[in-house]
């Protein structure tokens, strides 16, 4: 199958040796010292360059990573059964890339652009080398339009704007990957492509992902690029920068791009493996000293450009893996100190069933609200402040102390706020109806209804929003909410569910 995928692949290292034979180039040959899992010694490519594609037997790439003395220590990007000590390889004169072109849209791909899925070839004659610099500040916008994820906790509390790059990290198996999908998901009639690229996972996992995107319609505008749990950890460390650079593409010409890297804690345990291999000298937790460069280099590429450089951006959203809720674990610190802001998804509040388990005291957004709509930034400014001040009363009433008619009323708000904050997944909220139902709870209209009846009254008031024009019409403009439009609402809604739920 390995060989099948590198067809094309062979193709253009064939045209490599062509033209570099035109332009006079000598074709260096060289030979396999060694071989280990996942990397190769080779002695003789004098001339080799820093990530330049070598050519082994039977199709398989391998790219130039240690330009030692005596010998290069190659990365090998396939199968490298059948390699043997003595065998022939060859310079190839070009660096490691990726194919970019419009029609990877609604494929499976790897990060070498061979295509993955049972959909027929695609064919181009344009691509881009998977490191490339970060673009300067000169061209750089400030992050100011927003990307809405659905989600009532993230978009109220941690609003995301587009070029920003937010990390979301947690515990494993506490919903990371249902957040960043379900953004995906959102993201269906925005114009924005996304890229869901998976590193180290179990082939069925991507499966199961795969189908909520093709099940929820979002297919069309979004590429899964997929470095296998199977694969070598070459695969697995150049993916996030093939995936990448494929999004430049696209940014280049003017388009918004989501881009979720799932996950870079296995990003650093395959960098730390071929680093090990390659016997560069281990620092702590057995990484290499340069682990932190190899992140801070790839978030950087995510920005918004100016429009005089095409004004596209890419929004990158990078999940890590904590072990035991240790937030100060190195690779942990490394991305929290990178990015623009964090995600922290709780064990505790995933098992007491608050989904999405958003820690919201842990979690922050370093755009802060200017990227939320006006309106939507004038309603929810206090929600955080209110949302720990009732955790902490929560914690104070736990020892059974009495309390004053305030200090219940303040907890019973705070526990409809919960309540409401919590979604059901793959199924992310229009802005205009978080907006009416956030704005419901916090004047105070939810506080006669039950805890049990929480979902239904929220139904009736999305359908509210719905049925009003005017309201959603001031909503989504570049004004805060005007006072009779948010008053008439308020009478609507707090009349609505007297009626529907006899209260």
């Amino acid at each position: 199958m390995l060989k099948e995928q590198f067809t094309l692949l062979d193709q253009a290292v064939e045209d490599s040796f062509t033209k570099n034979l035109k332009v006079g180039n000598i074709m260096e040959s060289g030979t396999v010292i060694s071989i280990d899992s996942g990397i190769a010694r080779v002695k003789g490519l004098k001339g080799v360059q820093n990530e330049e594609l070598i050519s082994f037997p039977n199709g398989l790439m391998g790219m130039a990573f240690n330009l030692d003395a005596n010998s290069i220590g190659v990365i090998l990007l396939g199968d490298f059964y059948g390699i043997k000590s003595g065998d022939k390889v060859n310079r190839t004169y070009t660096v490691t890339e990726i194919p970019v072109t419009e029609d990877f849209l609604g494929r499976v791909i790897s990060p070498l652009g061979v295509i993955l899925d049972n959909n027929g070839p695609v064919y181009t004659d344009k691509a881009y080398p998977i490191e490339r610099e970060a673009p300067p500040i000169i061209k750089r916008a400030p992050v100011f339009e927003p990307l809405q994820t659905g989600l009532k906790v993230i978009d109220s509390v941690v609003p995301i704007g587009r070029g920003q790059r937010e990390l979301i990290l947690g515990d494993r198996q506490t919903g990371k990957t249902t957040i960043a999908i379900d953004t995906i998901i959102n993201q269906k009639d925005t114009g924005v492509i996304c890229i869901y690229c998976a590193i180290g996972q179990q082939t069925t996992s991507v499966t199961k992902t795969i189908e909520i995107l093709k099940s929820n319609d979002v297919m069309n505008n979004t590429i899964v690029m997929i470095a296998g749990s199977e694969d070598p950890p070459g695969v697995s460390y150049i993916a996030p920068y093939a995936a990448t650079s494929l999004a430049e593409y696209f940014m280049e010409k003017g388009r918004d791009v989501l881009i979720v890297y799932d996950d870079l804690t296995r990003h650093a345990r395959a960098y730390r493996e071929l680093s090990l291999l390659l016997e560069r000298p281990p620092g702590r937790e057995a990484f290499p000293g340069d682990i932190f460069y190899i992140h801070s280099r790839l978030l950087e590429r995510s920005t918004h450009l100016k429009d005089e450089f095409g004004g596209g951006s890419i929004t990158s959203l990078p999940i890590i893996e904590t072990q035991a809720e240790n937030l100060s674990a190195y690779i942990p610190t490394n991305l929290i100190s990178i990015t623009d802001g964090q995600i922290y998804l709780s064990p505790k509040l995933y098992q007491r069933g608050n989904l999405p388990a958003v820690q919201i005291g842990v979690s922050v957004s370093r755009i802060g609200g200017q990227t939320q709509l006006p309106s939507y930034r004038n309603i929810t400014s206090a929600l955080k402040l209110t949302y720990s001040q009732f955790e902490e009363l929560e914690a104070f009433a736990s020892f059974g102390t009495r309390l004053d008619d305030s200090t219940r009323k303040t907890l019973e708000r705070g526990r409809r706020i919960r309540q409401i904050l919590n979604q059901p997944q793959h199924q992310p909220m229009e802005v205009t109806e978080q907006i009416g139902v956030l704005l419901s709870v916090t004047t105070g209209l939810l506080d006669v209804v039950d805890l049990e009846e929480i979902d239904v009254a929220e139904e009736i008031i999305k359908k509210i929003v719905r049925d009003d024009n005017e309201f959603r019409e001031n909503l989504l403009s570049d004004e805060v909410l005007r006072d009779d439009v948010k008053n008439r609402f308020i009478e609507n809604v707090k009349s609505t569910l007297k009626r529907e739920m006899n209260l």
